[in-house]
């Protein structure tokens, strides 16, 4: 049986950046581009009507720009996967969109093959970033996270931790660790509570600045 194709919108205010991302996707087995969105205002209205599976999204765009797209996206659709596209490295935007929703980070100088990998990460609900990203948001990560006292994890929970930090889905850490995906969704809850963290890119940042995990992995 065929396994269904992801289905992406791409967002992006450029005509030749749409139809060039387009193309490159156009040519991979498995996804198929539903629809493209020439400011954040369309991006909102074009997820309504397409429901994708993965939002490509540039962060300045007229109308709407991308942090406030996202975040109207995600309050409607909280499961909504969004992959920003963007140029801009700065900590600033970066910071927002991540506290957005974002699941992942990718630099318009990426390779095709970078962006390939990136729409797959996503679409499995994982983090996806940047290394040059990664490193700008531990450094600010562990600045904000000074202060906050966090409660301890068990031993089962820092697994999970890290196998959140590897990229592994829910699925795949309850075949690892032999438990349910119920189980796993309850140790990922209580992760995040006691770490006072927002989703699973911030919990696999956490785990990279305390040395759970690494970039190279």
């Amino acid at each position: 049986m065929t396994e269904p194709s992801i289905r992406i919108l791409i967002a992006d205010d450029h005509p030749v950046v749409r139809k060039g991302i387009k193309a490159l996707l156009d040519t991979e087995p498995g996804v198929e581009v539903v629809g493209e969105a020439a400011d954040g205002e369309q991006a909102v209205t074009k997820t309504r009507t397409l429901k994708p599976d993965v939002i490509l999204m540039d962060l300045v765009m007229p109308r709407k720009d991308g942090v406030q797209a996202i975040s109207e996206i995600r309050e409607e659709f909280p499961d909504a996967r969004i992959l920003v596209l963007t140029s801009f490295a700065e900590d600033k935007r970066i910071i927002a969109a991540i506290e957005a929703g974002a699941l992942g980070y990718l630099l318009k100088d990426s390779s095709p093959q970078e962006l390939i990998r990136a729409v797959h990460t996503v679409y499995q609900g994982e983090s996806s970033l940047h290394p040059t990203v990664a490193h700008k948001l531990i450094h600010r990560f562990q600045r904000s996270s000074e202060e906050t006292q966090t409660e301890p994890l068990t031993a089962r929970e820092l697994k999970v931790l890290r196998l959140i930090a590897e990229g592994l889905s829910n699925h795949d850490i309850a075949k690892k660790l032999f438990i349910s995906e119920p189980t796993v969704r309850t140790h990922v809850s209580n992760i995040l509570r006691k770490l006072h963290l927002n989703n699973r890119t911030q919990a696999a940042l956490y785990a990279l600045r305390e040395g759970l995990a690494s970039l190279e992995e």
